[in-house]
């Protein structure tokens, strides 16, 4: 007889997770980092220490944000952090007044980027539907 390992798809299998440093991608694409602290059936969580990492290009900055409480529906992904991988990571960080100046930078070019596309999809006869709160 052999055993096989269960493996949880529930908010039970964050139970492995608890007091570790976690990163989890919001639905709304913010990254927050943080120890995970408790958790609930529906898999809303309570993380200790957090901080706000935004990236653009090879470059990132950090907003503390202390104890944060995040939703279960929000929650895109999630992952353990290896605080060993991530000191060495070829990221340089970034006052975040900086980095938040290079993030507005970003998406106004990609603003101008999108208008010209939608622009030249028009014009070949494309119906050009877009909301700027649709986030998929």
């Amino acid at each position: 007889m052999s055993f096989t390992p269960q493996f949880f798809t529930t908010a039970e299998s964050l139970v492995d997770s608890l007091d570790k440093k976690l990163l989890v991608v919001l639905r709304d694409g913010r990254k927050i980092i943080g120890v995970l602290r408790s958790y609930d059936q529906f898999a809303n969580l309570v993380l200790q220490d957090s901080l706000e990492r935004i990236y653009v290009g090879d470059a990132y900055g950090d907003i503390e944000r202390g104890v944060f409480i995040i939703r279960g529906e929000n929650v895109v992904l999630l992952g353990e952090i290896d605080v060993d991988i991530e000191d060495s990571l070829p990221l340089r960080q970034l006052p975040v007044e900086d980095i938040l100046q290079m993030q507005r930078e970003e998406a106004e070019a990609k603003a101008r980027k999108d208008k010209l596309r939608f622009n030249l999809l028009h014009k070949q006869g494309f119906s050009v539907d877009f909301a700027d709160n649709d986030l998929y």
